[in-house]
């Protein structure tokens, strides 16, 4: 049974620009309630936030807050105002009758919990490090309930789960509007589907929508086959009877024509139709890095981003670069990219490449342009995809614009549509490497559902940066984790497996060391202290074993190189993954082994 509502809407009507958006919505929120709020872009999910907040008015209806409640709204895309500091901006959040000394803590606390000195200037501030502050005016005031419009985006992987534990331990009701399955799958128990100007309601999170939303779309389907045998009945008789009868059954005319209404009004909404191509012209060797090492000088001293670092990445690899924001994945795609160059080591690519890069920033984006000259370089109606001629009006069909929107500027466009534009602008480009840096980003389920399966068809490389952790799951064969201090880490799978493989933190080695670390805890080595007869066996047979590991890992990477073994047997290749894994794990140990009893020996020789 649902808590009473503290906050509710009953009967709500929108109308934006002549066209009504919601009619005669309730919904309520009770205490202590985790809700989803899902939809496809541009169904409304930001406005009935900021209704349920108070910051817009309805056209009908009634919005209803219990007294007392305190209600925190985070948007979408916060403004800033640049002059502001960012321990000003947080104490805006404030209730107004509050006490000033207490207030003030609160501020400090929020701003500690956030990890942002609260002297900054917004204007100094980046998107993960704006979100953080909007997250903390939100919490400041110890609100009732919570609205939050896409608190992911921008952060990173680290700040993503703090704030799932985070929001977790809160006492009040949360209502969430987030792209991020896993984000949604791990906080809500109840969802609200807002779908062609109605919500409904299931009493299950966000883990149970897929089967529940298909449901009911399989029971519309089924009605409108229903709806359109009706349809084609009445056509037929209006062809055979319409000229002997027609003054007298104007009626059923109407009736006719108002089923085809209804038909057209409840038909579902069109899904993005997103297609790409990757050129097989290139060799098997995409890029290859050794012993690469990188740093860029810092006030504090040197910024490191990679040391000794190597990897290898073949034609057709699908590889997630992960990592916390200012880590370094945006200097290591540099570095494969060619466009940064290492400090030391070596940076091999090769031919042919044909790059596509989508830029979370979308800078390559004219905002005084419109998608209709962005697609075609404002030169007549063509667009190339992949080298085939287009219509582009039908082009941005497929991408989900609509006709109004095909001339607008891009400034005017949502986050999620820039984001769809940038998709159809990069995947009509004939490419064999693909590198996207945060696509999903703004964008609806459905679009994201259909954005995986391109990339699932794409036979090209492709190289994806995302805080996405489903995303990431569901496309990517291997991680590249970018850790901090020049550690960097390769594992096999997608990021569910990267946490099940992941090592403890270590200390990085100077780049000139090529020895393993030390295992903690190791005593040091005293002179005397000689070796067993088993330890000198150990010692003696250890090069071998490790010879003998890195082949077998050798050929396992050669095996899940090869794009014919993912259509073949699938546990067998889940196997290998693990078996790959095992095998990391154990050449660490057996390296660490060799250096202690190695060092143990020298010493007792000594």
């Amino acid at each position: 049974m649902s808590p009473p509502p503290i906050l509710a809407l009953r009967d709500v009507s929108v109308t934006f620009g002549g066209r009504p958006l919601f009619t005669d919505i309730s919904v309520a929120l009770g205490r202590g309630e985790r809700v989803c709020l899902v939809g496809r872009n541009g169904s409304g999910k930001s406005t009935l936030l900021r209704i349920m907040a108070g910051i817009i008015d309805v056209d009908a209806g009634d919005r209803f807050h219990q007294p007392g409640v305190r209600v925190a709204y985070m948007p979408q895309e916060p403004v800033f105002p640049a002059d502001m500091s960012v321990a000003a901006y947080v104490a805006s959040g404030l209730p107004p009758e509050g006490d000033a000394g207490a207030g003030q803590y609160r501020v400090d606390a929020a701003l500690a919990e956030v990890g942002i000195a609260g002297d900054q200037f917004l204007a100094s501030l980046s998107g993960g490090e704006g979100k953080r502050v909007s997250m903390a005016r939100a919490l400041v005031a110890e609100p009732d309930v919570l609205l939050l419009d896409e608190p992911t985006n921008h952060l990173d992987i680290a700040a993503i789960e703090w704030l799932e534990e985070r929001l977790g331990t809160f006492a009040g009701a949360v209502l969430l509007v987030s792209h991020d399955r896993t984000f949604l799958k791990n906080l809500s128990r109840r969802t609200w589907w807002l779908d062609r100007g109605r919500v409904r309601e299931h009493d299950q999170g966000y883990a149970g929508f897929e089967a529940w939303s298909d449901g009911i779309m399989e029971a519309e389907a089924a009605q409108f086959a229903r709806a359109d045998k009706r349809i084609a009945a009445e056509a037929l008789w209006a062809r055979a009877g319409i000229p002997a009868r027609r003054k007298r059954n104007q009626g059923r005319l109407r009736q006719l024509a108002a089923m085809r209404v209804e038909r057209g009004r409840r038909e579902t909404v069109r899904s993005a139709k997103l297609a790409s191509a990757g050129a097989s012209d290139v060799s098997r060797l995409i890029f290859e890095l050794k012993g690469v090492a990188k740093a860029f000088p810092g006030a504090a001293g040197p910024k490191i981003i990679a040391r000794d670092f190597s990897t290898r990445i073949l034609r057709g690899d699908r590889v997630g670069l992960i990592g916390r924001n200012g880590a370094g994945k945006s200097t290591l795609l540099g570095l494969l990219a060619g466009t940064i160059e290492p400090d030391s080591g070596s940076v091999r690519q090769a031919k042919n490449l044909s790059l596509a890069v989508f830029d979370q920033r979308r800078a390559t984006l004219d905002p005084q342009a419109t998608p209709w000259s962005t697609l075609t370089g404002a030169h007549g109606d063509t667009v190339f995809v992949r080298g085939e001629p287009r219509h582009v009006a039908s082009y941005l069909r497929d991408f989900l614009f609509e006709e109004r929107q095909y001339r607008a500027q891009v400034s005017s466009l949502s986050g999620g549509e820039r984001n769809r534009l940038m998709l159809a602008k990069i995947l009509a480009e004939p490419s064999n490497v693909l590198i996207l840096d945060e696509p999903t980003n703004d964008l609806d389920m459905e679009t994201l559902d259909l954005l995986e399966e391109v990339l699932a068809d794409y036979d090209g490389t492709l190289l994806l940066v995302s805080h996405d952790r489903d995303f990431l799951d569901r496309l990517v064969t291997s991680v590249i984790a970018v850790e901090g201090d020049g550690v960097i880490d390769e594992y096999v799978g997608g990021y569910a497996d990267y946490l099940r493989q992941r090592r403890p933190p270590r200390t990085p080695q100077p780049a000139a060391r090529k020895a393993p670390p030390k295992p903690a805890g190791a005593e040091p080595a005293r002179a005397g202290d000689r070796l067993t007869w088993k330890e000198k066996q150990a010692l003696a047979t250890l090069p071998a074993r490790l010879a003998g590991l890195e082949a077998e890992k050798a050929r396992i990477e050669t095996q899940m190189a090869d794009p014919a073994s993912y259509g073949n047997d699938r546990a067998a290749l889940d196997g290998a993954a693990r078996r790959h894994a095992e095998i990391a794990i154990e050449i660490t140990e057996a390296e660490e082994e060799w250096l202690r009893l190695a060092e143990r020996a020298e010493a007792a020789a000594s």
